[in-house]
């Protein structure tokens, strides 16, 4: 059975940082698609960042591209979100999802979901 269970979410303030962990089970992270995705109260939900394959291939979003990384551990099976210079427009609840196809990093590609995690950025 596939699950995704996230942790870290918190209150920051802006210029600060935060590190979001999506541990796996049922799956292994090394060989599928797993991606951040955020939605903010009243907007779509969007994609943040995934690594795709056993190469390990990244994609950001261009609001996120030198800020946040994204990386995996495989003895953990865990999925992490460094979040630095964080921003109030990053204020959202992040989700992660897998992908087993490896398909683009978009909401709509991804078949599983965790249960969210609450960021809030404060001026």
């Amino acid at each position: 059975q596939v699950r995704l269970v996230e942790s870290g979410g918190d209150s920051v303030q802006a210029g600060g940082s935060l590190r979001l962990s999506c541990r796996a089970s049922g799956f292994t992270v090394d060989y599928f698609g797993v991606g951040w995705f955020r939605q903010a109260p009243g907007k779509e939900r969007e994609a943040v960042s995934c690594i795709k394959g056993s190469q390990g291939n990244t994609y950001y979003a261009d609001s996120v591209q030198g800020r946040f990384t994204i990386s995996r551990d495989r003895a953990r099976n865990t999925i992490y979100l460094q979040m630095n210079n964080l921003k109030p427009e990053d204020t959202a609840v992040y989700y992660c999802a897998a992908d087993f196809e490896n398909r683009l990093c978009t909401p709509n590609e991804y078949d599983y979901w965790g249960q969210g995690t609450q960021v809030t950025v404060s001026p």
